[in-house]
């Protein structure tokens, strides 16, 4: 019979396929701002909604990077073992927390702007296009070392 593994080691997929769920959805809200700013269509765009919801997301998945990395902490006795899982997951911290910043400032000091925002949608962008490589790669993960 394969091995399932400890039961928090299924925590942390979860968690980030939650996040990313949430991500695709505040990403699609975000549409509606590129729509006005850039494309000149009159849309509703439901800021507080995106604001919460990419705010969850975001801290979502850099609270489940560092879970995933207890997992193999406790699991494996080091962090790091996963491969490109591993890597992608180092690659995407300094790139969720610029989807941070970016969007704190435009909270906190509104203005006019075109150029913050589309950098913030695009940036967030590779940060779901980068989780759903991990989503692949967390499931090989899963398929070679936990139910071998």
């Amino acid at each position: 019979m394969a091995s399932t593994g400890p039961a928090y080691l299924y925590l942390h997929p979860l968690g980030q396929a939650l996040a990313g769920a949430i991500a695709l959805y505040a990403l699609w809200l975000g549409g509606a701002r590129f729509l006005s700013l850039h494309l000149g269509r009159r849309v509703t765009f439901p800021r507080q909604r995106h604001l919460r919801l990419g705010l969850v997301a975001l801290v979502g998945w850099l609270l489940g990077m560092i879970g995933g990395a207890v997992a193999a902490w406790l699991v494996w006795g080091a962090v790091g073992l996963t491969g490109d899982h591993a890597t992608v997951a180092g690659l995407m911290v300094p790139i969720l927390g610029f989807g941070l910043a970016s969007g704190v400032i435009m909270v906190r000091r509104p203005a006019p702007r075109r150029v913050l925002p589309l950098l913030h949608g695009l940036n967030n962008l590779v940060a779901i296009c980068l989780a759903g490589y991990q989503a692949y790669s967390g499931w090989r993960v899963l398929t070679d070392f936990v139910w071998l």
